[in-house]
């Protein structure tokens, strides 16, 4: 079944109050009533409304969810079994009857909330899974990596914490070491997929998979927008009057580039294929954005010099004004 974020749904943080949670669905259920409404899929999002409002406003049942962690919205999930035993028995019970919510009907409840709260033919369903082969939850986990390393590739050994049940039948989390590798030319916010390495397979169904969110730790000289590359470069102000050229460090080492005479600051030096390497092939490109730099503090020479530039100069940068 897909995991569902009740949370998101209802716009409201993890650590929202019960006020705001109730004022949210109220404003929200207003706005999708299929009686009402013209949004596309009112009546889908109202579902959606209930049945978010139907967990979070029972302490128990939130407690519940809270504990199965977040993942991704639409992400593949299953709970472990010492979920269901340690907090099924707490709400479920013959007889109980499908909520009402404040607006009215009866609610329309998901597969993710029927098997997770056993309403129903789903509540029977689940009782049946319990042998069936299942496969193991998926994991998130945040990798930060240096620039160096995006651009050679590396390891990474996560830690993660898993779910298990002690003989006492109580829920522990217990660390475990993941050492998973990180494909050169990985970019900051990328997701990358690590199969199998997320929890264990359930009755023999396979493991989950472990989804990684790239970070890349800031660059002294470097910064990257996807696979390009980004340096300023500082140069004086007779390089950028007469040209010159000058050497550009970049992750495989310094090159040589021609600064043309009359260069501007703020104007950009194109070095391709010198960025973050591409899955599919080939580099991004190197941007050396060129800075001018005056000396400071000028020496006597140099003091005379500018000083003999200014007189002679006719030169009005600011002529357009």
């Amino acid at each position: 079944m897909q995991y569902k974020d009740y949370y998101k749904i209802l716009g409201v943080e993890r650590k929202a109050g019960q006020e705001e949670i109730k004022k949210a669905y109220r404003v929200l259920a207003r706005k999708f009533h299929p009686d009402v409404s013209k949004e596309p899929n009112a009546e889908e999002k109202f579902k959606e409304l209930g049945e978010a409002y139907e967990v979070l406003k029972d302490p128990k049942k939130r407690a519940a969810y809270d504990q199965l962690g977040s993942y991704q919205a639409g992400q593949e999930f299953r709970p472990p079994p010492d979920w269901e035993q340690q907090f099924r028995s707490q709400w479920q019970g013959p007889g109980q009857e499908r909520a009402q919510g404040p607006f009215g009907g009866g609610a329309d409840f998901s597969d993710f909330f029927s098997e997770l709260f056993g309403f129903g033919g789903a509540r029977r369903a689940t009782r049946q899974q319990s042998s069936v082969p299942r496969r193991g939850q998926d994991y998130e986990a945040e990798a930060e990596i240096t620039l160096d390393e995006a651009y050679r590739g590396t390891e990474r050994s996560l830690q993660i914490e898993e779910q298990e049940m002690t003989a006492s039948g109580q829920i522990r989390r217990v660390p475990r070491v993941v050492k998973v590798r990180i494909p050169k030319g990985a970019t900051d916010g990328q997701k990358l997929r690590v199969p199998g390495k997320g929890g264990k397979g359930i009755q023999g169904g396979p493991d989950g998979d472990l989804h990684l969110n790239i970070a890349l730790r800031p660059h002294p000289l470097f910064k990257a927008t996807g696979h390009d590359l980004y340096l300023e470069l500082p140069i004086t102000p007779w390089e950028a009057a007469l040209g010159s050229t000058v050497d550009v460090p970049t992750l495989d080492g310094s090159v040589r580039v021609k600064v043309h005479a009359g260069a501007k600051a703020g104007q950009k030096l194109r070095l391709a294929g010198k960025g973050l390497p591409k899955p599919a092939g080939g580099h991004g490109d190197l941007y050396s954005v060129l800075q001018i730099v005056a000396p400071s503090p000028l020496n006597t020479r140099e003091r005379e010099l500018f000083e003999e530039l200014a007189k002679t100069s006719a030169f009005n940068p600011r002529a357009h004004f």
